[in-house]
């Protein structure tokens, strides 16, 4: 008999600005992971040692980030030796992937008790820092001879396609960073966001990504971030749009869900907030490579038996503008049920971090609105996407 997995609690730390100086850059990522695993155990007023796992997602496994970060945080948070952990890399959604893991675990009886998370450090181990070649193998490279780009080109590649114009790109992008400056005021990412040590004595409290009054027209002044003669020669039809402005920024961070199967959580006296309802993932066309969102929700939407307009709200992560936007196209989702509190444009994207940051701000929103259903998907490296439906308990 399947076991229903449910999300018994949700933190994460703000974000910080990618880059040396940055509110999170002192902290070593080892630490940002142990303090939001060891917050989740203590808020639940659980014993660490009853935990059967920890999946943690991290996409550059390198330098401070090496050696399998999660076990590296499990024992850093102070948490019994016995307890294990594993690091898993789906780009993009590696976090997400992450609470997929878990959760199925549960369903299948392999698991009672499960943290899956997320953390990347982008000031300390730049993105692409793993990147070991991998993109020149001959097989590779037999099937792809002109070769792959980069994910900015992936974005120019889908505002081509879909028509979108740079003034689309920069509104999308503004309203972003407004809905997340509204949010806050609201107080609504309160019950998530943990104050963390800087490293200097102080903690920070609130996304360092955000930025209040940001408008259009200002966005319209960055120039374009990926143009390059070569690329430009590749590819002399694009009228290149994507800037900083209208991209996610580098960013530093970590989060997790604590996942439970709901006999547990009873046994425990904890309250489950949602549970697992949906789960998908697929491959894409890896040139466009960010469009995978797109199959992901239909074959989520396919499997569950709900249509979109039954989904109460969406978190599609804005690692891009186009991307998004292009998802909203296809779907005929509702724009005002999309990244409802902003998206990662505002609210930043550490990328191993990013999957399980979107499933608590759909969680908190899902409660604070009283909606039931809740759809998170996310582009990832390579030309795939997970897609998650929650319901709200």
């Amino acid at each position: 008999m399947t076991r229903t997995a449910v999300i018994v609690d949700a933190v994460r730390t703000p974000s910080g600005k990618g880059k040396p100086g940055g509110g999170l850059s002192a902290q070593h990522p080892v630490d940002l992971a142990a303090f939001v695993i060891s917050s989740l155990a203590s808020r639940a007023g659980l014993d660490p040692s009853r935990v059967d796992d920890v999946l943690l997602g991290c996409v550059s496994q390198i330098g401070d980030q090496a050696m399998n970060i999660a076990r590296q945080a499990v024992l850093a948070a102070g948490f019994d030796e016995r307890v294990p952990a594993t690091t898993i890399d789906r780009q993009c959604g590696s976090s997400q992937q992450a609470a997929h893991f878990a959760a199925q675990g549960v369903m299948a009886g392999a698991y009672d008790i499960v943290i899956a998370g997320g953390v990347e450090s982008m000031s300390r181990v730049p993105l692409g820092s793993s990147r070991q070649g991998g993109s020149t193998a001959p097989g590779l490279r037999r099937r792809y001879p002109e070769g792959l780009v980069n994910q900015g080109v992936s974005a120019e590649l889908i505002a081509q396609k879909w028509g979108f114009t740079r003034e689309e790109l920069d509104a999308f992008s503004a309203e972003s960073h407004q809905r997340a400056t509204d949010a806050w005021a609201a107080g609504f990412f309160d019950g998530q966001v943990l104050p963390t040590p800087t490293g200097a004595g102080e903690a920070l409290r609130e996304d360092e990504t955000v930025r209040a009054g940001t408008t259009a027209e200002r966005l319209s002044t960055l120039a374009p971030a990926f143009r390059t003669d070569e690329l430009a020669a590749r590819f002399p039809d694009l009228d290149w749009k994507i800037t900083a402005g209208n991209s996610s920024p580098l960013t530093d961070a970590a989060s997790a869900v604590l996942i439970m199967s709901e006999e547990k959580a009873a046994e425990l006296g904890l309250r489950p907030r949602a549970r697992f309802h949906s789960f998908a993932v697929v491959g894409d066309d890896p040139l466009m490579m960010l469009t995978g969102p797109i199959p992901a929700t239909q074959r989520i939407l396919e499997r569950s038996g709900l249509s979109i307009d039954d989904i109460d709200a969406y978190e599609v992560n804005e690692a891009f503008a186009s991307v998004p936007l292009a998802w909203l196209r296809e779907t005929g989702a509702d724009p005002a049920r999309l990244n409802p509190w902003g998206g990662a444009i505002a609210l930043g994207h550490a990328v191993g971090a990013s999957g399980t940051r979107l499933l608590g701000t759909l969680l908190a929103h899902l409660e604070a609105t009283g909606g039931r259903y809740g759809l998170q998907t996310m582009c990832e490296g390579g030309g795939m996407a997970n897609a998650t439906i929650i319901e709200r308990l």
